[in-house]
């Protein structure tokens, strides 16, 4: 019995003094608890920028907008119409409402005689098919390949639109919302899954080759490697330019899965395709070399590589939208290289709503590399 617990009391000393084996045990499940608690716990409230377009500029419309200024989940910016769409193609604004012209003398004229609103109301809806006559059309443009966003901006203008017709007329319509999509194709929630998909393939294939890097240097493989003839950077090169191929690899398996399974309708040109592709592998590679500088042990590798890899797959909009998230974990999301390469690649291969510019996302996705590789570079080891 006595050596059952020496042998117990040394394998307990045994565990304790491995810190990797600690985090893994205790510290990585809390945090895994704490991160899907934060995202599905609803404590924060989603805003979404939407752009309104007065064509009328009536007493009428600026109460109007007042009322949609009420709504905690709306934040207006005015603007033309033309302005507003090409601020939300470039994915400043979520959506755009646009109060058409005669707007106030439809409002001021039910108030006065209901044959008169008829008459207001089919004045101002002429070109329109959807909206009722003697309603005048509100145009709600969203963009459909943003599932989350646009239901949750139809349905606050749809709440608006009912209070304002009671308060006007006591629930006798006046106003009615004509939906619009800014795109001529709606995206599939595979469109949508696809390019993040491969995108934390991606990041996984960089960050990843950490580990054996690591692993070789534990076992001087990399110091003997170093003693060659060989250039170093032939070595490093030889490195890089293979995980470039298995990620061309993975890029053409997903996407071909995705047209052949599920649909998925590709748009983008195949250079700008190949290119994005190069540079979200080029950044996670480096990001992996600068792990396996610092690493000094391959179970420390793989640790460091999970605390990197797991907030990224989930904040980083591969599989739901950014705007869900509380308020307090989108500033996260925002400077996480995924998100960019994310949604570099929906832009660029079936056409997505942008959560940014896709010259803002390529040069984060650069300037990660750069900073990386520099970092790399000086803090290499190779025994």
């Amino acid at each position: 019995m006595s050596a059952f617990l020496t042998l117990t009391a040394a394998n307990i000393r045994s565990f304790v003094r491995d810190r990797t084996a600690l985090f893994w045990t205790f510290a990585f499940p809390v945090i895994f608890i704490l991160l899907f608690g934060a995202i599905f716990s609803g404590g924060g409230t989603p805003s979404y920028n939407v752009g309104w377009v007065d064509q009328d500029g009536s007493a009428a419309s600026a109460l109007l907008r007042n009322g949609f200024a009420g709504v905690p989940l709306l934040k207006l910016k005015d603007g033309s119409l033309s302005a507003s769409l090409d601020a939300m193609r470039k994915g400043s604004l979520n959506g755009v409402v646009v109060v058409p012209k005669g707007y106030g003398a439809a409002v001021a004229a039910a108030r006065g005689s209901p044959a008169a609103a008829a008459g207001a109301g089919a004045a101002a809806t002429t070109g329109s098919s959807t909206a009722g006559p003697g309603t005048v059309p509100l145009d709600v443009y969203t963009d459909p390949s943003q599932q989350t966003s646009s239901a949750t901006i139809r349905q606050v203008v749809a709440q608006v639109v009912s209070t304002t017709n009671l308060a006007l007329l006591g629930g006798r319509p006046i106003l009615a919302t004509v939906d619009r999509s800014l795109q001529t194709q709606d995206l599939s929630n595979a469109a949508f899954l696809v390019p993040g998909i491969l995108g934390m393939a991606l990041m996984q294939l960089g960050v990843f080759g950490a580990v054996p890097l690591v692993a070789q240097r534990e076992k001087l493989i990399l110091k003997r490697l170093g003693a060659t003839p060989l250039p170093r950077w032939t070595l490093v090169g030889s490195n890089v330019v293979l995980r470039l191929l298995i990620g061309i690899g993975q890029a053409v398996l997903i996407l071909g899965i995705g047209v052949a399974v599920f649909g998925v309708t590709v748009l983008g040109a195949l250079w700008l395709m190949v290119a994005t592709v190069v540079l979200g592998a080029l950044t996670f590679i480096s990001i992996g070399y600068v792990v396996a500088s610092f690493a000094r042990t391959e179970d420390a590798a793989n640790g460091i590589v999970q605390v990197i890899q797991f907030p990224m797959m989930f904040l980083s909009g591969v599989f739901f939208p950014i705007e869900i998230m509380p308020s307090l974990l989108r500033p996260v999301a925002a400077v996480l290289p995924l998100t960019y390469l994310g949604d570099a690649l929906r832009q660029v291969m079936v056409g997505g709503s942008p959560y940014a510019p896709l010259p803002l996302d390529l040069g984060i996705l650069a300037a990660w590399f750069v900073v990386c590789l520099a970092i790399s570079a000086r803090f290499f080891r190779w025994e």
